[in-house]
């Protein structure tokens, strides 16, 4: 791919198109696979630079992995069955891959560094070090930061934890923490986050429970599994991942002579908020054909370019701090589409954006700005107004995947050419956007 793209205006986007597997789900099959009893066989294996990082670690770790294209089989090496590392494991820029394979490792009965590239060094890991030191795991860390050296103990010790920070990745490390612990480990989150860890440990196998705590807030659930626990292995065929699905249907929405269809996407109820906020600002979507696959909610989205009226209709949109958790990965994206609603958008309490692959709050301003958006910006989020002509600008992804994508979106309303710096970087997540997108527009 070229080191930069030149977007221009489009009038639709139409066809139908299928996705890469959702990189979450992709994940945490791969890493359960590998410690589950038996071969499992993954299909539509995510294509994105992070899961091949996630393969590319349990190789290292002994685990027997055949891969083409997509399809992915893994013989698993069973709870105990993972070998000491010749050398670091390197996770690139994938937080996912360092952070819940930690919670692995803690279980282990041996020595593993864990590494990145500059950006994932930068990122904060004391969120996991302090609830595995209290399970009994030595990690070595610079300032809370990587490289992670991590000593696992064969026997943790469960715990009680929560969250201090709404995050799925913590949540997922504590919990295949505590498959290697003694006893009952709970987690709570005072937020919902995104659930494919606890969907993908009841597909192989474990007995895990999930609710709501008798307690404030309201948005309060809860997770738990015991220990030692073993894993059976399961084929698992992963669906098209929403988050990539969302700037075709941001794009599609935008452009009003738009008319596209999106097959077998992941429609799991803590991933749709984009969706809700869609149809909350009056665009037209509709899922279709839903069903289960893999104990994950699939479907076919289809989408127009014609504005319906506002759920709410005056005024300013602005996000509900409740349901950011469940947005972060395309709030970036959510900006540009507020851009060009009436009144605008403002999101808050989305301080998190800031230690993400790049602080996406500055990133994002900076783009709308460039595109002749007036936004105010603030410690936890901005205020974009709406509706903006955009113009076409020079963007600066800062080597954030989700930044260089949104802009691109942005790119498709906008007068004139809009040059994408640095579009590699989307091969972190979704190496074939740019091609796909070229097929689809007008």
């Amino acid at each position: 791919m070229e080191s930069r793209v030149i977007i221009r205006g489009a009038k639709r986007v139409q066809g139908q198109i299928t996705l890469p597997g959702d990189k979450s789900i992709s994940h945490r099959a791969a890493m359960m696979a590998a410690i589950a009893e038996g071969t499992s066989h993954i299909t539509n294996y995510s294509s994105s630079a992070d899961c091949g990082a996630t393969l590319s670690c349990l190789e290292k770790l002994g685990v027997r992995i055949r891969r083409s294209d997509n399809e992915v089989v893994i013989d698993g090496a069973g709870a105990r069955g993972l070998s000491q590392p010749a050398g670091d494991l390197d996770c690139a820029n994938s937080g996912t891959t360092m952070r819940l394979l930690s919670g692995i490792l803690a279980g282990q009965d041996f020595i593993s560094t864990l590494t990145g590239d500059a950006s994932l060094s930068s990122r904060p890991m004391q969120r996991i070090i302090e609830p595995l030191r209290m399970m009994g795991a030595q990690i070595a860390a610079q300032d809370g930061r990587a490289p992670l050296r991590v000593a696992g103990k064969q026997q943790l010790r469960a715990i009680d934890y929560e969250l201090l920070t709404a995050s799925a990745q913590v949540k997922s490390c504590v919990l295949l923490a505590g498959l290697h612990a003694e006893g009952r480990t709970l987690v709570i989150e005072n937020e919902i986050t995104r659930d494919h860890t606890e969907r993908m440990l009841r597909w192989f196998g474990v007995a895990i429970e999930s609710g709501k705590p008798d307690r404030e807030p309201e948005n309060a659930c809860f997770a738990a599994v015991t220990g030692p626990a073993k894993l059976h292995a399961s084929d698992v065929n992963v669906p098209g991942d929403i988050s990539s699905a969302a700037f075709f249907i941001a794009a599609a929405a935008l452009l009003t002579e738009s008319s596209l269809e999106i097959a077998n996407v992941g429609l799991n109820p803590t991933r749709i908020a984009f969706l809700d906020q869609l149809r909350r600002m009056g665009f037209a979507l509709n899922a279709t054909d839903q069903r289960e696959e893999s104990n994950e909610p699939v479907g076919n989205l289809q989408l127009a370019g014609r504005r319906l009226e506002r759920q709410d209709r005056d005024g300013q949109l602005r996000i509900d701090s409740r349901i950011i958790p469940q947005l972060i990965d395309e709030l970036p994206l959510l900006a540009v589409v507020g851009s060009q609603i009436k009144g605008g958008l403002e999101i808050r309490d989305a301080r998190e954006l800031r230690v993400k692959e790049s602080d996406r709050i500055a990133a994002t301003v900076a783009g709308l700005r460039a595109m002749g958006c007036e936004v105010e910006e603030f410690a936890d989020g901005l205020r974009v107004g709406g509706p903006t002509p955009l113009r076409g600008a020079q963007i600066n992804p800062h080597g954030d995947h989700r930044i260089a994508m949104s802009f691109a979106i942005a790119g498709l309303v906008a007068k004139g050419e809009t040059e994408i710096l640095d579009a590699e970087c989307v091969a972190v997540s979704f190496p074939e956007f740019f091609q796909l997108l070229g097929s689809v527009i007008s």
